[in-house]
């Protein structure tokens, strides 16, 4: 090795040595992700997943060509991730980047075919050559995946606020492992979850849900209704229960029912208005009423499970817009879209797994919920308010001009008030130690279910205090809407998201929705800073490396000279 070191040869042997080492390193990939935040590490679940591929996923990612820089980097990050999927089932795993073809029969996937598929095009310019202008294209940030002879589409902004410009493409690129693997574990699963919508206490089933039941629930999971009048115990057939906006008192023999599912460990998704307050209160009357509480004799059953939902209306200066009356333009009324701040748009306060990275859920007419002591169970606030909202105690006024002075806007001082919490723990029952010796024989003989007094393992629920969040409207033109979409600014908002990611968290084991949770951090340089220290940086951006070259060539010629002295 010495003598070869010291031949004139010497550079020639290096180079093999590393073309070596890097052809060895080819068959056993390694890297260290420095990140603070893990950026580029992916979740056990999510290698579990995909090295439990038994057959070919071929995905085809519609980021190609020409596109605005946040958009290239969106691109660049699902190439890389791609890339990681592979080297665990280098077999099963297959990608390809490509744009919507021209037109049919050019040997590509149109616009067309992409829009009947669910993937929704942006809008962006593009300069196609340098030195020529730009113009404007439609661009689909989405994927395709296929399976056998199933179809699966990724849309990477669903649920983002478009308008947040970097923010929002640094949260989907957050949310790339998510929905790749949540759509490959989707449409690879030979059976799926049952989702059971509960009926008899006054719950929706007008055209105001069919967004929920009919494009929602059913495409995605297994569906029935659950009449709990007809049925002795709710089957657990039913991985989950959504109780959706319930308008008449439950007895004590419903609760029961539902005290039981839970003992037994089932899911149950609340979605409960406690107060009576109605857009079409208002646009009837036209003057203001009086919210009243329904009465639904849940509070006990809830209060032991570690929520409380109040008799109370949540204001928010973050809000949605109606079109109202503003003034008169000759004898016709002059409409204008104006805040209504009964209307409050939600957020995440923290980065959970159902609601993190995530674009607001619109509600409507929501009550507050505290938290409430129960021995074993933890509590996630999912949606709060704002940091300037306000609540309304009952007797709750709806008024159209509940906001009127300078002063009234003071009292918007009321910081992140839940309106969704997740519940998670070893629940204990409402009933125990309170149901006759008769009772429990009965479920314990004629319904084969024995009472439980809690669960044997830990489980899961979610209380919302607002049942609009999964209705849809309905107008006569375009028939029901899609939920949480403002028909008057033609905005979408992440209600449909926060249902899915809700009831997922609920019945899906496996630990891929954790990875919604994952953020990563914009390091944006300070422009005043660097408009400061501009001309430090350049001289050292410039010099060192001029610096270092002349050092180690000055020490390389001094080497020389000691060895051939």
């Amino acid at each position: 090795m010495k003598k070869l070191l010291q031949s004139k040869y010497w550079w020639l042997a290096c180079i093999i040595l590393l073309v070596a080492i890097n052809w060895l390193a080819s068959f056993v990939p390694l890297r260290f992700d420095l990140t603070q935040e893990k950026r580029y590490t992916l979740s056990p679940a999510t290698k579990k997943l995909i090295r439990s591929l038994g057959d070919r996923v071929t995905i085809t990612v519609f980021l190609d060509g020409e596109m605005q820089a946040g958009f290239k980097k969106l691109s660049n990050s699902t190439r890389e991730m791609l890339k990681e999927f592979k080297e665990l089932n280098a077999s099963n795993v297959q990608f390809g980047f490509t744009k919507p073809a021209a037109e049919a029969g050019s040997g590509g996937i149109t616009a067309d075919s992409l829009l009947k598929l669910g993937l929704k095009p942006t809008n962006v310019r593009v300069r196609a050559k340098a030195g020529e202008s730009e113009e404007q294209r439609y661009l689909f940030p989405g994927a395709m995946i296929t399976y056998g002879n199933r179809v699966e589409t990724v849309d990477l902004l669903q649920g983002q606020d478009m308008t947040g410009g970097i923010q929002s493409l640094n949260n989907a690129e957050a949310l790339l492992e998510y929905k790749f693997a949540h759509a490959i574990q989707k449409i690879t699963a030979g059976q799926v979850p049952v989702i059971g919508y509960l009926v008899g206490n006054g719950e929706p089933l007008s055209y105001n849900v069919y967004d929920l039941i009919e494009r929602t629930l059913k495409p995605n999971y297994g569906f029935g209704f659950v009449p709990i009048d007809s049925v002795p115990v709710i089957p657990h057939d039913f991985n989950a229960l959504m109780i959706v906006k319930p308008t008449q008192p439950f007895t004590d023999a419903q609760k029961l029912k539902l005290d039981q599912y839970v003992m037994q460990g089932g899911k149950i998704f609340w979605l409960v208005d406690r107060l009576y307050a109605e857009m079409d209160s208002l646009m009837r009357k036209q003057s203001d009423f009086v919210a009243f509480d329904r009465g639904l004799n849940i509070d006990d059953l809830l209060f032991k499970y570690g929520v409380r939902i109040n008799g109370d209306l949540v204001q928010d200066l973050q809000c949605d817009q109606l079109p109202m009356v503003v003034g008169n333009y000759g004898d016709k009324p002059q409409m204008d879209l104006q805040p209504w701040q009964y209307f409050p748009l939600v957020t995440a306060s923290n980065n959970n797994p159902i609601s993190g990275n995530m674009d607001r859920v619109l509600t409507i007419f929501p009550n507050s919920i505290d938290t409430v002591k129960a021995p074993g169970i933890r509590k996630t606030v999912l949606l709060a308010s704002s940091a300037n909202a306000r609540s309304l105690s009952t007797p709750a006024i709806v008024s159209l001009n509940s906001v009127k002075t300078e002063d009234d806007l003071k009292t918007f001082n009321l910081k992140h008030l839940p309106i969704a919490v997740l519940l998670e723990g070893r629940f204990t029952s409402l009933y125990t130690n309170r149901l006759s010796q008769g009772s429990m024989d009965t479920l314990a003989g004629i319904y084969k279910q024995p009472f439980r007094a809690a669960t044997a393992e830990e489980s899961k629920m979610i209380v919302a205090s607002d049942g609009d969040i999964v209705a849809n409207v309905v107008t006569q033109k375009e028939g029901p809407l899609p939920m949480g979409y403002n028909q008057f600014t033609n905005y979408q908002y992440a209600n449909k998201d926060f249902l899915l990611n809700s009831i997922e968290y609920l019945v899906n084991p496996t630990g891929i929705l954790d990875t919604r949770s994952k953020s990563f951090t914009l390091r944006v340089l300070d422009p005043a800073a660097v408009e400061e220290n501009k001309t430090l940086w350049q001289l050292i951006n410039i010099g060192v490396p001029i610096g270092l070259i002349l050092v180690f060539g000055a020490i390389w010629q001094a080497l020389r000279r000691r060895k051939y002295r």
